[in-house]
């Protein structure tokens, strides 16, 4: 892959999905407005719904071809595992929207929010659905929902990483909030 030289350090040459702004190449970076000893804290409490709501649409799967109520069932706690940690996840993603300049003027923050939303909306709908009965919840509607659900995950994550990597909002370092 060719790459470019910045102040040193050399980036690929990958087109962005929404927009780039080479300046942001060449600053420090903004950090979160979340972070334990500079650390930000979004990158990992996103960790575990992704990995609830992931598991979820496999054990649905699972669930579908073995008709086994154990899977039905673990689905459950995980769809409420990722509901409960994608709100805490939630909480200190929009306290960087809120705080950093830099999130609010890139259609990838915006992209990156509304997503997530919609993902925990439909996490809410999905749990919803399946209270008082896990079998009969899976089939079509869960599984359906799940597989939405993972789907948008993967697109946010994208738009997440756009956001990181790219725009270099919530790095380690010191920065300013607003554009460079």
């Amino acid at each position: 892959m060719e790459t470019q030289q910045t102040r040193g350090t050399p980036y690929p040459n990958i087109p962005p999905v929404i927009e780039s702004d080479d300046r942001e190449y060449r600053d420090p970076g903004v950090p979160s407005t979340v972070a334990i000893a500079g650390h930000p804290l979004h990158p990992l409490s996103v960790i575990f719904p992704i990995a609830s709501l992931a598991l979820a649409l496999v054990t649905d799967a699972v669930y579908w071809f073995t008709r086994d109520p154990f899977w039905a069932r673990g689905s459950f706690w995980l769809i409420a595992a990722g509901l409960v940690t994608g709100l805490g996840a939630a909480i200190i993603g929009m306290s960087d929207c809120l705080h950093i300049e830099r999130v609010r003027k890139r259609s990838a923050g915006w992209a990156h929010m509304v997503i997530n939303v919609s993902l925990l909306v439909l996490t809410a709908i999905n749990l919803y659905i399946r209270l008082g009965n896990y079998e009969a919840a899976v089939l079509p509607w869960g599984l359906v929902i799940s597989t939405i659900v993972g789907t948008l995950t993967s697109v946010s994550g994208w738009f997440g990483a756009e956001l990181s990597y790219r725009h270099k909002i919530g790095v380690v370092g010191p920065g300013s909030r607003l554009q460079p």
